[in-house]
């Protein structure tokens, strides 16, 4: 594959990605349990047939080679899932992108800690830079009453990089852990949705925008950005993904007319920028020995 093809790939699934909030503004009555409980299913047998493609497998094979690394990773990731969509519900798509942009950030410093990675000075500033934009974001939600969803946009993106760096210590690619975070957080949402919520009985329109999400805005987009990932650096994926958090704002405000905060924007580009200056910096991290 060239370098061309590749990077255009990305901005594809970047892109595909971005309109989940878009998708979600659209649902009617369904909670977040129940939404979840569905995308999740359709994300997982989306990643299912895109796995065994690409490994050339059957379902049988592909699925004996899920260990309890991938159950951790899937743990972590459907954890991610299921805060990610709790944080679009509950605040402004342009504050919940933009903190979840974050999560390479989140992964730099728990490499650090964990795998003894240690940053580059810029790195560092970049980690610095992201902790300060996600201050404005925050405390400018308590002013507007959506520091709630903040909160779950901060969890989502810490989980998504506790995954990202059990990816990097087990040394795999994804879709084994993926998969999982499909199974444990459609499992886990539609037992407490039949528990403590509404049960799983949904209109057919929220069904479906359910399910589109999560095979095409989520399922597809990822297995885009897994097959590029192969053919380029990961800095240069790390940055290329960042489009998906400046499109899902953009898509909300001309279709729908939701608009943000003067801080959240300020906050936004300070986290973003963070992220490409960590990102740069990354490339040439130096390991302890």
């Amino acid at each position: 594959m060239s370098r061309g093809i590749a990077v255009a790939l990305v901005l594809v699934g970047a892109t595909l990605m971005s309109f989940v909030g878009l998708v979600l503004r659209h649902i009617e009555q369904a909670d977040g349990f129940q939404i979840m409980a569905y995308r999740s299913l359709s994300l997982a047998l989306i990643v299912l047939l895109f796995a065994c493609w690409r490994r050339k497998q059957g379902f049988t094979d592909f699925l004996t080679t899920i260990d309890r690394k991938d159950c951790l990773v899937g743990l972590f990731l459907g954890a991610a899932f299921t805060c990610y969509v709790f944080a679009l519900i509950n605040t402004n798509i342009a504050s919940a992108l933009f903190i979840l942009a974050c999560a390479p950030i989140f992964a730099a410093i728990l490499a650090w800690i964990l795998l003894g990675e240690v940053p580059e000075k810029l790195a560092i500033l970049a980690i610095v830079l992201a902790i300060f934009g996600v201050t404005i974001m925050v405390r400018d939600g308590i002013g507007s009453g959506s520091s709630f969803g903040n909160m779950f946009a901060v969890v989502s993106a810490f989980c998504f990089a506790v995954m990202l760096v059990l990816i990097r210590k087990f040394d795999r690619d994804p879709l084994g852990g993926t998969f999982m975070a499909g199974v444990f957080s459609s499992a886990g949402n539609a037992i407490i949705a039949v528990l403590i919520g509404s049960g799983l009985a949904i209109s057919m329109w929220d069904l479906g925008l359910s399910l589109f999400m999560g095979a095409f805005t989520i399922g597809l987009g990822i297995a885009c950005v897994t097959v590029a990932a192969s053919f380029l650096p990961p800095s240069e994926v790390s940055i290329l993904v960042l489009l998906e958090s400046v499109l899902g704002p953009v898509w909300v405000w001309l279709f729908l007319g939701e608009t943000t905060t003067a801080n959240v924007l300020i906050g936004g580009a300070v986290v973003l920028g963070a992220v490409v200056l960590q990102t740069l910096g990354g490339t040439n991290a130096r390991v302890k020995v």
